[in-house]
């Protein structure tokens, strides 16, 4: 579902492909409901494993992010910082993850390559860019964290299941069409750049 509120778009889990395709490359949101972190060895044991990964991930959102997590005396976890992990670092996995789980949300530190893009194309799928550099505010959006899968895999590459609310801003890096937004842009630039660079030496 898609709604504004004080003037943010803000989308809740879980989502449809109706959702998914009316975002497009460059568009801002916020997040609400379900997310599940997700790094390097999480993408490898879904892969390898037949269970696959350990809670549903259909209509769902990937956050690649290795947080910081605290256990209270009664027993239950509160966020302590939550920053995004650099997304290029599971390009290799990304497509084959993205159709074993049905995400339809996957998020992280800048962009994706063309992997992901394609996959994106077929199954309907997004990439979103988390801002860098703000964990503790990123943690501010956890509301709950209803259950940890794979704790073997130590606190950063565990899945976390958090409960956030208007989590953002994100950015769509690649949207379900393949359109790849930080290609565009460096491709924009560089035309931008030669076109500068023949104007100042015709002068």
């Amino acid at each position: 579902m898609i709604e504004t509120i004080n003037e943010k778009k803000v989308i809740t889990t879980p989502v449809t492909d109706e959702d998914i395709r009316s975002l497009k490359a460059g568009d801002v949101f916020y997040l609400t409901g379900d997310v599940l972190t997700g790094r390097d060895e999480v993408h490898k044991k879904t892969l390898r494993e037949a269970g696959g990964f350990p809670a549903d991930l259909r209509g769902g959102v990937i956050y690649h992010a290795g947080p910081i997590v605290r256990e209270k005396e009664d027993g239950s976890f509160e966020m302590v910082s939550i920053g995004p992990t650099t997304s290029m670092r599971m390009e290799d996995f990304e497509p084959d993850f993205i159709k074993k789980t049905g995400v339809k949300i996957i998020v992280g530190k800048g962009g994706m390559g063309d992997k992901t893009a394609e996959a994106c194309k077929e199954l309907c799928v997004i990439h979103c860019a988390a801002p860098a550099g703000c964990a503790v505010i990123g943690a501010a959006s956890v509301k709950e964290i209803s259950g940890v899968y794979w704790p073997e895999l130590g606190m950063p590459e565990a899945v976390w299941h958090l409960k956030v609310r208007e989590f953002g801003p994100l950015i769509v890096t690649i949207d379900s069409e393949g359109c790849n937004y930080y290609k565009e842009k460096k491709r924009e630039y560089t035309a931008r750049r030669v076109e500068m660079l023949s104007e100042s030496e015709t002068k």
